[in-house]
């Protein structure tokens, strides 16, 4: 089966969490999907990034990681997922802060004159994120787990992406009051 980057796989609305959602149904592990295991949708993420990721105008074209640096990069996409899932649920502790940051420094440690590389853009990504002013805006998707920036004026987005989530939760709620509806 082919996987293509869609623009909801770039719902983020930051590189570091794009990346922290390469893994689908991250809480379930029968179902858990690591879109970075196949080294091919890896090489081809920054492709989509570059043209549906919100932060092109901060880091410029994001180029594929190198392959003595995948570890690296899924490391910092565990530390990241890690981090900020326990900051949304008010579980955040300087253990993950520091593991985070060790993630981090050793992406730039590496990056050498790789700047655009996949795993530096992310580090970076992850920085901006831990210096944001409204940490309240970072939230998870309550239909598929994901983490994403509420960029709403009113702070009021409920679902990573409306057209994809936000449309099954009110499908399973339109469902429900049709079942109860029938029942005798």
């Amino acid at each position: 089966m082919t996987f293509s980057w869609t623009p909801h796989r770039f719902s983020g609305g930051a590189l570091a969490l794009d990346v922290a959602n390469s893994v689908v149904l991250r809480a379930d592990p029968a179902r858990r999907i690591d879109r970075f295991a196949d080294p091919a949708a890896m090489d081809t993420f920054p492709a989509g990034a570059n043209r549906h990721g919100t932060e092109r105008a901060l880091f410029g074209a994001v180029e594929p990681v190198a392959a003595d640096a995948r570890e690296g990069l899924v490391e910092l996409r565990e530390a990241i997922d890690r981090h900020f899932r326990a900051e949304v649920q008010g579980a955040g502790t300087p253990a993950l802060l520091a593991d985070l940051l060790d993630a981090i420094a050793a992406v730039l440690r590496r990056s050498g004159a790789r700047p655009q590389a996949l795993d530096t853009a992310t580090a970076r990504s992850a920085l901006s994120l831990l210096a944001r002013p409204e940490p309240e805006r970072l939230k998870i998707c309550p239909n598929c787990g994901w983490l994403f920036l509420d960029r709403s004026r009113n702070r009021s987005r409920a679902w990573c992406d409306m057209a994809v989530c936000g449309n099954r939760a009110k499908a399973r709620r339109h469902y429900r009051r049709n079942q109860e509806e029938a029942r005798p």
